[in-house]
């Protein structure tokens, strides 16, 4: 870091939690320093030397996927981009989708796939996706190979257990299709999240739906053995679903686009940092977690980069991005299983133009 980044970071660090404002001259100073730091240490998303609130709302409770935000907070990168941010718990990405909508949240991490079908409902809101964080939708039949199940085609005939409104199972039609299997085929066994990974693991279902990172991993920790478990990713039968994105209100985009494209880049930053060391990001996270485990929480973190975050796809085009041709075809999937009033297009569900030029957002 060069003297002039660490002397904002340190000023600008103290800046966003003073109760009073700065005096002119050291504010001034600050700010001066600020155009001098670069693209990454730049005070640009400030107006007149204050930062922005930002209410940034996940879909879920806490846990290491969230990585790239928790980071971008500790390390002060959405600081040094002008903006104080704030985080709620919604309940699901529906809920979040609507904070959005009503101007409660500015940003929120939800699945791109309620995103779709929220865009395709009715009067719907014109949010749209502006950062794609996971290349590849985490959705997954997590099944026991002592139950009969080792491929997609052992199926048919077992028992699934399936959360109230999972959004993996919504994309059972179009997987089944994809792949030559009825999807009234299985025998659904209806439940709450909160009991799936427990009824799977004491053997009342065969398999259930979920998510990659969640289930496999919660169940490994419920002392189901590895070698047992059958982790069927749905991005490996066919399913081109994009999965967990940013999205932003639309007034608030089109009135501080700045401050948009500096949220994208701390997170872009942040989610280099997690590539980078998984342990130091997997502390960031458990700090903040009650009673979370370490060892848990970084499989988990290491599992959503290599099979959701880290795809071939980003490495050849950088992070953050979507292809609109596959995107095209994914919301066709999702329109397999929900009627829409008008179907959006990849466009109506990404913006890309806020997003920094690919050379900034490569792996490296």
């Amino acid at each position: 870091m060069t003297a002039t980044a660490a002397f904002f970071r340190f000023y600008g660090q103290r800046f966003m939690r003073a109760t009073r404002p700065l005096p002119a001259l050291l504010l001034s100073l600050v700010l001066g320093l600020a155009g001098l730091a670069g693209p990454l240490t730049g005070n640009r998303g400030a107006e007149a030397g204050q930062p922005i609130a930002i209410d940034f709302s996940y879909d879920r409770p806490l846990d290491s996927s969230m990585a790239p935000f928790v980071l971008a907070a500790s390390r002060g990168l959405f600081a040094t981009e002008g903006l104080s941010v704030t985080t709620h718990i919604a309940d699901g990405s529906g809920d979040a989708i609507a904070r959005v909508a009503s101007g409660a949240s500015e940003f929120a991490l939800v699945d791109v796939n309620e995103l779709i079908r929220f865009r395709g409902r009715t009067e719907a809101s014109p949010i749209k996706a502006v950062f794609m964080l996971f290349n590849q939708a985490p959705y997954a039949i997590v099944a026991r190979k002592s139950r009969g199940i080792r491929a997609l085609s052992d199926v048919p005939g077992k028992i699934l257990g399936v959360a109230e409104g999972s959004l993996s199972f919504r994309l059972w039609p179009a997987l089944a299709r994809q792949n030559g299997l009825k999807a009234d085929s299985v025998k659904i066994y209806r439940m709450s999240a909160a009991v799936r990974e427990p009824i799977l693991s004491a053997g009342q279902v065969d398999a259930v739906a979920g998510f990659s990172y969640l289930s496999a991993v919660n169940l490994r920790d419920r002392g189901v053995p590895a070698s047992d478990l059958a982790v069927l990713r749905y991005a490996d039968y066919g399913c081109e679903a994009y999965g967990f994105a940013v999205i932003v209100n639309p007034a608030f985009a089109a009135a501080k686009p700045e401050a948009v494209k500096g949220f994208v880049r701390a997170v872009i930053s942040a989610t280099h940092l997690a590539v980078r060391d998984p342990g130091r990001a997997v502390d960031a996270v458990v700090n903040l977690m009650d009673g979370a485990s370490r060892e848990l929480e970084l499989e988990r973190l290491r599992t959503v980069l290599s099979d959701n975050i880290l795809t071939g796809e980003v490495k050849r085009n950088g992070l953050g991005g979507v292809d609109f041709a596959r995107l095209e075809r994914s919301i066709d999937q999702v329109g397999e299983d929900f009627k829409f009033h008008t179907r959006p297009t990849a466009a109506d569900i990404f913006d890309a133009s806020f997003l920094p030029p690919v050379g900034g957002r490569l792996i490296n």
